[in-house]
């Protein structure tokens, strides 16, 4: 999961989580029955600085020994055009649950090492920081921040 943060109005600032887990079931003929649920790990963030990390994960940001998840489980999908979708959930994030819409790609389909058949969904959704209790810097940091989740799973 790739995350980005406008940086004193002046660049974009971009980082990822390293442990996401989850699983999803994107049902094309009946998109209403489909189901995506994520998981990811907050202390796995990962800026390319070490010390920036650490703030990160303090009180001011992620407060990760508080809440260690970031979860989202879905409750509606939409069919919008031929593989993508508007998937609606609910959204955990330190401790504060809120309802997002994500737009959903179906991004393929095709056979994996050892013959397992795979498949692909990429999300990308836009949050206010200031909803789930992150209010540090303002004006220093953007409101919006950008995410983009990208999943790979074996087909069962």
């Amino acid at each position: 999961m790739v995350f980005k943060i406008k940086h004193q109005k002046v660049a974009n600032f971009y980082g990822r989580f390293n442990e996401v887990s989850g699983s999803f079931n994107l049902n094309a003929a009946a998109p209403e029955s489909s189901t995506i649920e994520v998981k990811v790990n907050a202390d796995s963030v990962d800026s390319a600085n070490t010390k920036r990390d650490q703030h990160i994960k303090s009180a001011d940001f992620f407060s990760v020994k508080e809440f260690p998840d970031i979860t989202f489980k879905s409750t509606s999908t939409a069919k919008v055009s031929d593989g993508v979708y508007d998937v609606t959930g609910d959204l955990t994030f330190r401790g504060v649950t809120k309802p997002i819409t994500a737009r959903v790609t179906d991004t393929g389909t095709g056979e994996g090492r050892g013959g397992a058949k795979l498949a692909g969904i990429e999300a990308v959704f836009t949050i206010q920081r200031s909803e789930f209790g992150m209010g540090f810097m303002p004006g220093g940091l953007g409101e919006d921040v950008q995410l983009i989740v990208a999943l790979e799973g074996a087909m069962k």
